[in-house]
């Protein structure tokens, strides 16, 4: 049967075959998965009875420009709970809840969770080095005592709205800590152990530890002493004036760098959760928009001087009044100073003054240089929540606009936005991006790992045209409406403003006004500007009343700090014989109190009542008395008959 043993050999030939092909299959599926996936099959393995317990790393430092810790973080050690490893959880929740004052049956309903790590919260979250280790000593199966931190601010609520505060689970909320999350933060770590499906302690095995890695240190352009000085005069502000709010900012003209800024009302970064979130989520010297009054008035100064529309030394006639399109915009000096230079427009800050300046100027000009200076547009500091302002489009600018404009009124802008602006006017003409990063470090080694380069957006004016407005601006305070920041040794220039406010119908409410001061020092070479702005004080709504000697006493601690020499050759107050000469009390009765602000009798006024007009004062009208000498206005309506 030859044909039957040749059929035979062939299908077991085939068989042989298909077998060697089989196992031929098999030896490389097998060295596939041992050479080529072997390890990624390992680490999912693992991944099925690893079990991890994290460790947050710590949040990088916040400091001041010269190392002065603000912001870190201190151990607060958490509770987890290995629901799978926990022998009596009833026993394990007493024991617990007794030591962290929580409700029993919470933490039993924590503890019993078919769940493989379980945080005890928020009673076990963030809790002391005592009780973590009174929980250590109680030696509970299942409960671990994992190293956590929290932050912590050592100077309570100084810098609260820049610093911003950190949430429980190490993330940035607000202020800095929100913007430079991502590097301060820093990457978790965990401790790892063997577990079966049922979570329970693999015998034999061992912990295996990953270090956490802290975040970077972040130095901060605030200057601390600057800082607690700024925040100091602004609770004395609150103290006095009984404000709604009151800010300040302080920053350093020639770099953009923010040395201080602050507001009231503010909070502790750390007990954020107990306050109003509006305070702490409106950063006012960056979020708050209003009318700038006449501080606004150096904007438009530096303008005309730039475009060559006025001398200083000119002559200007003031009536008291502009008349602009039908519309009377008055001085507040009843009957107008008369004939006066323009520097002495810009000491008196005499608005029809700055309405002709305005004109002078046009209104292509006029709106081209308030945008250069940077209104209308966010200045780019490092902080988030920042306002614009608020412009007249160019369709929306007619000849009332143009003249309203050119002293402070009918615009809406922000501190920030005010402080960039008059630094690059002073600082040469060079408009500066604001910022608070100065510096990264690394935490280990304490070695600068990124420093960050003063940023000049553009140039605004030239060099000549900033030395002009510097030195009006400094006569300003020594001879004009800024008189009260007048520092003995030390150049300081300046200007008054008084805000309107609008009420919600669109109309200027009566006797609540924005008044505020923003000065710099030494007027002929800069180091500081400062301005401050009191909402709505009581008793006295006056720029140079209220807000002038408030940013004096900054400015004043402030040079002393950066070590800036007293000199000479400042301008001094007007000189006056050996004898103080008698004066003539002006009549002011009947006179709006808002005609008042911005004057030269800001420094003389004791205001006392409530109303908008004055119905009496003292001295009387017409009496003769020694230049100087205060003069006690009482304010009520006009129905009311003075005595």
């Amino acid at each position: 049967m030859p044909v039957a043993g040749n059929r035979v050999r062939k299908r077991l030939f085939i068989a042989l075959l298909v077998g060697l092909l089989l196992f031929a299959g098999l030896l490389a599926r097998l060295g596939y998965v041992q050479l080529v996936q072997g390890e990624w099959l390992n680490d999912k393995a693992q991944d099925l009875w690893n079990r991890d317990i994290p460790f947050e790393g710590k949040r990088g430092r916040m400091l001041d420009r010269n190392g002065e810790v603000l912001a870190y973080n201190i151990s607060s050690p958490s509770v987890l709970a290995v629901p799978a490893q926990i022998k009596n959880p009833a026993e394990t929740a007493q024991k617990l809840a007794g030591v962290l004052l929580a409700p029993e049956e919470k933490v039993y309903r924590q503890v019993t969770k078919k769940q493989l790590i379980v945080r005890i919260t928020p009673e076990g979250r963030k809790i002391s080095e005592e009780r973590a280790r009174q929980i250590q000593g109680l030696h509970l199966p299942g409960i671990v005592v994992a190293e956590d931190n929290k932050r912590y601010y050592p100077e309570g609520s100084m810098a609260a709205h820049v610093l911003g505060f950190a949430g429980i689970d190490n993330q940035g909320l607000a202020g800095l800590e929100l913007v430079y999350d991502e590097y301060l933060r820093g990457k978790r770590g965990h401790v790892s152990f063997g577990a079966n499906a049922k979570g329970e302690r693999l015998p034999g095995g061992k912990d295996q530890y990953t270090p956490p890695k802290d975040g970077m240190d972040l130095v901060l352009t605030l200057d601390r002493e600057i800082q607690g000085i700024l925040e100091r005069e602004l609770d004395q502000a609150v103290e006095q004036y009984d404000p709604e709010n009151v800010l300040g900012i302080a920053m350093d003209p020639k770099t953009g760098e923010i040395l201080g800024m602050g507001s009231r009302p503010t909070f502790q970064p750390d007990q954020y959760r107990n306050v109003d979130p509006e305070i702490y989520n409106r950063n006012l010297p960056i979020w708050r928009t209003y009318e700038p009054g006449s501080t606004f008035k150096i904007i438009t100064l530096a303008a005309a001087l730039e475009e060559n529309q006025v001398n200083l030394n000119d002559s200007f006639f003031d009536p008291g009044y502009a008349k602009v399109g039908g519309a009377r915009l008055r001085c507040w000096k009843h009957g107008g100073h008369g004939s006066q230079t323009y520097l002495e427009v810009v000491e008196n800050s005499c608005n029809p003054g700055f309405v002709n300046l305005g004109q002078r100027l046009g209104e292509e000009k006029l709106f081209s240089y308030i945008r250069k200076f940077g209104f209308g547009q966010k200045t780019g500091i490092d902080l988030n929540g920042e306002a614009k302002g608020i412009l007249f489009r160019p369709e929306q600018a007619g000849p009332v606009e143009l003249a309203t404009t050119s002293f402070g009124q009918g615009v809406s802008v922000t501190p920030l936005q005010q402080v960039t602006a008059v630094a690059a006017a002073v600082n040469g003409g060079k408009l500066m991006t604001p910022h608070l990063e100065k510096a990264w470090k690394d935490p280990e080694t304490g070695e600068t790992v990124q420093e960050y380069q003063p940023k000049v957006k553009r140039k605004v004016i030239s060099e000549s045209t900033s030395r002009q407005v510097r030195r009006a601006l400094e006569s300003v305070v020594a001879r004009g409406t800024g008189r009260k920041a007048f520092i003995d040794g030390y150049r300081v220039g300046g200007k008054t403003g008084t805000a309107q406010k609008v009420g919600p119908d669109g109309r200027y409410l009566r006797n609540n006004h924005i008044v505020s001061f923003i000065g710099f020092a030494p007027a002929d070479d800069p180091q500081v500007v400062v301005y401050v702005a009191v909402d709505n004080p009581k008793g006295i709504q006056f720029g140079g009343v209220v807000a002038a000697p408030i940013v004096r006493n900054i400015m004043y601690d402030s040079l002393r700090h950066l070590k800036v020499k007293k000199r000479k050759d400042q301008i001094s107050p007007e000189k006056t014989p050996t004898s103080t000469p008698i004066v003539e009390v002006p009549d002011l009765i009947g006179r709006e109190v808002d005609d008042l602000r911005n004057s030269l009798y800001d420094s003389q006024l004791q205001v006392y009542g409530t109303g908008k007009t004055v119905i009496n004062q003292a001295p009387k009208p017409g009496e003769r008395v020694k230049k100087g000498t205060p003069i006690r206005i009482y304010l009520g309506d006009k129905s009311t008959k003075a005595d």
